[in-house]
């Protein structure tokens, strides 16, 4: 039967019916609440069950752990309530205006920048243009009904083309397909913009940018949107990578570096190799901010890679850098040979 959600502080309702979760149901009535991966990988869509039942449904253990249940956490993409309820979620108020288009779009260009790396650079219709924040992605809609899920890596005043980044996950459904079959000039369908890991305005913070691999795609939009702004915000970038091969754009995070005297570079290897010659920082790239930050409570950080760096950073920086949790942006990438993504969708 449907149940009936509010939403505490802003005491918004809505109704969830049987087949919904409180995500999905919260969504279709127009409250935009946090989200990145909506299948329980990536822990952006956590909040405080206040009072009611509620199924938790599947989810990664890692981004919902049996000691935030009983502290009353959730993963509102994937909880379902069994009573009436009341939950705390910080509502994000500049995507809820934001219209969500299903559109066709064509492929303008086809670039590869690493063996695994392809820049995807798509078109719309004439008549049509994404309105989205930096740091939003879109679903491809395919032929058998399944997505896919890409962050866009182009600021919202550059869209002319939607730029992604896309790794190739050997035996991927989608990305197989765009290193080996893809065209220029071929057809696909879009739904966006998607996803709540864009820049929160309202604050005057310093901003410390985490990218794991691919996950330098949505930072690259939030960081041209910050100098197109003229921010004078602090802006740090830490980009952590295998080897020197895999940072595949280098050179602009560098141009930057030389343009922006409010903006920091700091690449990080984990598995250099010896033709790499590295002199830079090797390891895990959020232990190169522990070691940089001993005091993060004055900072926010966005951070987009794997779950296991967004979940390792997550941790450390709120239990020893004192990082207010609420301060926390992340968007967990997810790659499987059957369900690859560039957001954990």
């Amino acid at each position: 039967m449907p149940y009936q959600v509010t939403v505490q502080p802003s005491g918004h309702q809505f109704t969830v019916n049987d087949d919904e979760t409180i995500l999905e149901a919260a969504l279709r009535e127009g409250f935009s609440l946090p989200y990145g991966c909506r299948n329980g990988a990536c822990g952006a869509c956590k909040g405080k069950v206040l009072s009611g039942q509620i199924d938790y449904g599947v989810h990664s253990a890692n981004a919902l752990k049996e000691e935030e249940k009983t502290q009353g956490r959730a993963l509102f993409c994937r909880a379902k309530p069994l009573s009436d309820m009341i939950i705390e979620a910080k509502e994000i108020g500049a995507a809820k205006d934001i219209m969500v288009k299903t559109l066709p779009c064509r492929v303008e260009k086809l670039e590869k920048r690493a063996d695994d790396v392809m820049r995807v650079l798509i078109k719309l219709p004439a008549n049509e243009r994404l309105q989205f924040l930096a740091g939003q992605y879109i679903d491809f809609q395919l032929k058998d009904g399944k997505t896919r899920s890409y962050s866009l890596a182009n600021p919202p005043h550059d869209d002319a083309l939607l730029e992604l980044h896309i790794r190739h996950v050997p035996g991927g459904l989608f990305s197989d397909q765009v290193f080996t079959t893809l065209k220029e000039r071929d057809i696909l369908r879009l739904k966006g913009p998607l996803g709540s890991f864009f820049i929160r305005e309202d604050s005057d913070k310093p901003m410390i940018f985490i990218a794991g691999g691919t996950g330098f795609a949505p930072i690259k939009g939030m960081l041209e949107h910050a100098f197109a702004e003229h921010t004078d915000r602090e802006l740090v970038l830490y980009w952590g990578v295998r080897s020197r091969k895999d940072l595949y754009m280098v050179e602009l995070p560098q141009q930057w570096l030389a343009e922006r005297p409010n903006f920091s570079f700091i690449p990080v290897l984990s598995d250099p190799q010896p033709d790499d010659q590295w002199q830079g920082r090797t390891g895990y790239v959020h232990e190169a901010v522990l070691a940089d930050f001993p005091d993060l409570s004055g900072y926010q950080v966005y951070a987009c890679g794997a779950p296991v760096m967004v979940d390792n950073a997550r941790d450390s920086f709120v239990k020893t850098r004192q990082l207010p949790e609420d301060e926390f942006f992340a968007d967990a990438f997810v790659y499987a040979a059957d369900t690859e993504t560039a957001v954990a969708q």
